[in-house]
C-alpha cells in the first residue's frame, strides 16, 4: 500500500507524535522525513520554511495531489476523513451535537500546546520562555480537562465526547501523559489517569519517548 502522506517529523515533539499515534490506529502508511528540530533547528531551514514559512513541525504534504497542511488539527481532520469519509467516528463534523462538542476539543488540545507544550520545552531544553507561567497555565487545564472528563464519567462516558474516541482525544493526549515532564504529575487527577489508560489501550496504539505501552503501566 502506498504511503497516504509525508510526515516531515520530530521524534520528541507531542504534536508530531498525534499524527504518527493516528497513523497507527488507523493502520494508515506514510513516509516520515526526521527533522532535526533541536539542536540543528533545521525546521527553520530555507527548504523547510519553503513549505511552512511559520517554521513549526510538524508538516504533512498529502500523497494526493501534493496539498501541505501546517496545523496539527487540520492533519488530524484530513486523516480521519482521507480514511473513513463523512460517516468517520472520529470525525463527526456534520452531527449537530458531536461535531462542536469535537472541535471545542481540538481547540483545547491547542491550549495544552501553549501551555504544557511549552513548559516541557523549558525543562527538557532549556527553551527561552517563562517556564513558571507556562506551568501554571498547564496546571490550570489540566484541572479544566479533569472535570470535563469527570463529568464525562459521571454520565457513563469516557471520552472527549460521544461514545468513541474521536480525534480531540488524540489531540489533547500527548501533551497531557507527557505533563510530568514539565513537573505536572497526574496524581490529584483520577479522571484523566482513567482517560490516559484508555486511550493506551486502544488497539494500535503507538508509543514515543516519554509515553509507555500499556503493560509497563500495570
Amino acid at each position: 500500500m502506498s504511503a497516504a502522506f509525508t510526515l516531515y517529523d520530530y521524534v520528541l515533539s507531542g504534536n508530531c507524535y498525534k499524527i504518527r499515534l493516528f497513523a497507527s490506529l488507523l493502520a494508515m502508511p506514510y513516509q516520515s522525513v526526521a527533522i532535526d528540530f533541536y539542536p540543528g533547528y533545521e525546521h527553520r531551514s530555507e527548504r523547510m520554511l519553503s513549505l511552512n514559512p511559520a517554521g513549526t513541525l510538524p508538516v504533512m504534504v498529502t500523497s494526493a495531489g501534493g496539498q501541505v497542511l501546517t496545523e496539527t488539527n487540520a492533519m488530524l481532520a484530513w486523516m480521519a476523513l482521507h480514511d473513513g469519509g463523512a460517516q468517520t467516528p472520529w470525525f463527526p463534523a456534520v452531527d449537530p451535537a458531536l461535531g462542536p462538542q469535537v472541535q471545542q476539543g481540538l481547540a483545547f488540545g491547542a491550549g495544552l500546546t501553549d501551555s504544557i507544550g511549552l513548559a516541557r520545552l523549558h525543562a527538557m531544553l532549556d527553551w527561552p520562555v517563562d517556564g513558571e507561567a507556562a506551568k501554571r497555565a498547564g496546571l490550570k487545564h489540566l484541572r479544566a480537562l479533569e472535570l470535563h472528563l469527570t463529568d464525562r464519567q459521571i454520565d457513563g462516558g469516557l471520552w472527549w465526547a460521544g461514545a468513541h474516541p474521536t480525534i480531540a482525544d488524540l489531540a489533547c493526549f500527548p501533551y497531557v501523559a507527557l505533563s510530568p515532564d514539565a513537573g505536572l504529575e497526574h496524581d490529584g487527577f483520577p479522571a484523566i489517569r482513567r482517560w490516559l489508560y484508555a486511550v493506551r489501550s486502544l488497539p494500535g496504539f503507538a508509543t514515543m519517548p516519554g509515553i509507555h505501552p500499556l503493560h509497563e503501566l500495570r
